[in-house]
């Protein structure tokens, strides 16, 4: 095997409350949210309105651009409530679980299929929305084959899960899920490896290609390895998939079962206890919290700190993350703060004498410590951001708007976790992950 590919810039945030290596079940609960916003670019279309009875795989809605790709029910039981927003949009599709699990009967074609009955499996069952294509970061084109496919098997954001151990005993549905993906599209799969992990569990895998890499955070991030193997050029269409779901995908094909739980791991430094846990897509995360938090001002994300959501003690987990965090709430004001030397105090900078202990690790909230001001060149972002492109200069045409000079600046290789570090680091406090997906979505529709 070839050496080890370097990512040389970069940042590990060094967080408190990384997953501790056990497994802990708890009660699912009764209440589910089906959340459209966790999809870019779609248009949902409700099927299944209030009082409608469901199964697990019954079709809840439909994105109205592409009305064959169906999101479906994770429980059995009733739709409850339509949860609108700002200008009637959809947030939330809220099911009453009656326990029961009763499956939508569905005939799942051999693991020999071709690629269309594989399609119109993973189309009709829900699952082809775990398929992400580049460039956009949207859910993949059903009509449009991928020039590559790519698939990162650890993820090196802060408190990430260890994928080795959260797939220590998936691996036929791994290797069921690598065939099903190299026949529907019909490509040798890229996957990336921590080359200083044990990856026993992922280089037996068929039908794949294996890179190494070595680094801090982003190194896991698919974009990042995306961007050292082949980067993604004007009119190229790459796929990606997340590793815990090619094993899903899998298990469709072997048990001939609809089934969506998966495994998350619950982080962070406001948690009693830390752990893996099985869950359901859109699950309350009322029925994770309970009795298990240090202190009730905190924020819960579903996702890691840099790209998850803030989704409340009430709020739903998201379709397809693999973590749960929970931090400090940071709604204080911290009177002269930068004079002090700052010992618990985590930065990039030298500003504070922290960096005399660089194995510390840090209990970090969400304060800004300060407002957005002058979007000003510091060279920060080039730190943290291994991509071979100019990040501050890209972010200040995606200001303007200046399309042109976005595809120059390579915005065709970057969705927002690619940009996330930039985001935390940034001297302006700029909201680059946002002004990033708002024009990607503007890119999208002027190339439609």
């Amino acid at each position: 095997m070839s050496k080890p590919i370097k990512v040389r810039r970069g940042l590990n945030i060094p967080l408190k409350g990384e997953a501790e290596k056990q497994r802990i079940e708890f009660e699912t609960g009764t209440q589910f949210a089906l959340k459209p916003t966790d999809f870019h670019g779609i248009r949902p279309k409700v099927v299944a309105k209030p009082g409608t009875k469901v199964k697990v795989g019954t079709s809840v809605y439909f994105d109205k651009f592409h009305p064959e790709v169906q999101f479906c029910s994770p429980v059995s039981g009733e739709v409850k409530e339509l949860v609108r927003g700002e200008k009637r949009k959809l947030l939330e599709i809220v099911i009453e679980s009656d326990g029961k699990l009763e499956r939508e009967s569905v005939n799942i074609p051999d693991m020999s299929a071709d690629a269309e009955a594989i399609k119109e499996t993973l189309l009709k069952t829900g699952y082809w929305p775990m398929i992400i294509q580049r460039p956009y970061g949207v859910i993949a084109d059903t009509e449009a084959k991928p020039d590559f496919v790519f698939v990162s098997a650890f993820d090196s954001a802060p408190l990430a899960p260890d994928y080795s151990f959260l797939l220590s005993d998936k691996q036929e549905e791994l290797k069921a899920g690598m065939e099903i993906i190299h026949a529907l599209s019909g490509k040798t799969i890229h996957l990336g490896l921590n080359a200083k992990a044990n990856n026993q569990l992922f280089k037996s895998l068929p039908h794949v290609e294996i890179n190494e890499f070595e680094g801090p955070h982003p190194a896991g991030n698919v974009g990042t390895q995306m961007n050292k193997v082949r980067p993604i050029n004007k009119g190229e269409l790459y796929w990606t998939i997340n590793i815990q779901d090619v094993a899903i995908i899998g298990r469709l094909f072997l048990t001939k079962q609809i089934d969506y739980s998966r495994t998350i791991a619950m982080v962070g430094s406001e948690l009693k206890e830390t752990a893996y846990v099985s869950v359901l897509p859109g699950q309350s995360a009322a029925t994770l919290l309970e009795n298990k938090l240090s202190q009730d001002n905190v924020r819960v994300i579903s996702g890691n700190v840099l790209t998850g959501k803030g989704i409340g003690k009430d709020g739903a987990l998201s379709y397809n993350e693999n973590l749960f965090t929970v931090i400090p709430e940071g709604d204080y004001y911290e009177f002269f703060g930068w004079i002090a030397p700052g010992f618990n105090k985590f930065s990039l900078s030298r500003t504070y004498f922290s960096w005399l202990m660089p194995k510390k690790k840090y209990k970090i909230d969400t304060n800004f410590h300060g407002g957005e001001r002058a979007y000003v060149v510091t060279g920060e972002y080039e730190k943290v951001c291994p991509l071979d492109i100019y990040p501050q200069q890209l972010v200040k045409a995606c200001m303007t708007q200046d399309i042109d000079k976005m595809e120059q600046l390579g915005i065709y290789e970057v969705i927002e976790e690619d940009m996330a570090l930039c985001e935390f680091v940034c001297t302006s406090k700029t909201e680059v992950q946002k002004i990033l997906r708002e024009s990607l979505d503007v890119l999208r529709k002027e190339m439609s």
